[in-house]
């Protein structure tokens, strides 16, 4: 089998093995309880900044998730896409991490691919993407046996629908799956060209108690036409597809309702007037 390359290690995250494994323990030690019973966790909403600024988000998301005995597939939807955008996926082939390659999924990659258009990526042949790798050495530590199908979705209601079709058929084939969407929230400050508040503390306060909350209520709603709808409106998701997408997976896995782990975003670790947020979130049965 191929396999991709790991293009953000030793960047966005630890490029070695055993300096994954460490800072992922550090992660895990500084318990970000899973809400709820930490039963019946079928899905989440991570961020993909570098591990620096909201690693410990995303890896305590995953770590939920491994309540669930034994998942065989993990169906993750990202990239940075435009209402216009194709559907992307990666439908065989393995993925590199330090801690080792991740298997594509690919029967039921193919089966998807059979039912809605997608420009098919391959391990030689991609456009680099730090909205799904960020994630896989989590997958990989908490998950050591776990396929991937990596899926890009843009912001229209029709991502919903590959959401609850990949599960569909996932069930069809008698796989056992998880869900990840995968979007940072409010890109704010000069660097992004978003301003409406000026820049300081009072900016800081709108993105996090106003613009943020609006979407993240909606995550937490589960209503994935919703999040699509108010990001394309507020610019407060940057990959609102994939959490559209996500949520309607979540639900056809069973899920009842969203749980917030954590919220932050990139000034509460290293303040500057350009800054992300980002959530954490839990859907569960």
């Amino acid at each position: 089998m191929e396999v991709r390359r790991a293009d953000f290690a030793g960047s966005w995250y630890p490029g070695k093995e055993q300096d994954c494994r460490d800072i992922i323990d550090e992660f895990s030690n500084e318990a970000l309880p899973c809400p709820g019973s930490g039963e019946n966790v079928v899905g989440g909403i991570v961020p993909h900044a570098g591990w620096f600024y909201s690693g410990k988000i995303a890896c305590n998301v995953i770590k939920c998730l491994n309540s669930k005995s034994k998942p065989d597939t993990c169906l993750i939807f990202g990239r940075h896409l435009h209402p216009g955008s194709d559907n992307f996926i990666m439908k065989e082939g393995r993925w590199k991490t330090p801690l080792g390659e991740l298997e594509i999924d690919s029967g039921l990659a193919a089966n998807l691919t059979e039912e809605f258009p997608f420009t098919v990526e391959t391990a030689s042949s991609y456009d680099p993407d730090n909205t799904i790798e960020l994630q896989l050495p989590f997958l990989k530590y908490f998950f050591p046996s776990i396929r991937i199908v990596p899926i890009g979705v843009p912001p229209r209601p029709s991502s919903l629908a590959i959401g609850k079709r990949a599960v569909e058929i996932s069930k069809n084939m008698g796989r056992s799956s998880i869900v990840l969407g995968s979007t940072d929230l409010t890109h704010y400050g000069y660097n992004y060209g978003y301003t409406p508040k000026g820049v300081g503390e009072d900016a800081v306060e709108w993105v996090k108690n106003v613009n943020d909350k609006k979407v993240v209520d909606l995550m937490l709603e589960m209503d994935g036409e919703g999040v699509i709808h108010e990001a394309l409106r507020n610019k407060n998701a940057c990959c609102s597809g994939a959490a559209g997408a996500a949520i309607a997976a979540a639900k056809e896995l069973g899920a009842k309702t969203g749980e917030k782990i954590i919220y932050s975003t990139s000034y509460d670790t290293q303040p500057d007037s350009s800054f992300v947020g980002y959530v954490g979130i839990i859907f569960q049965g």
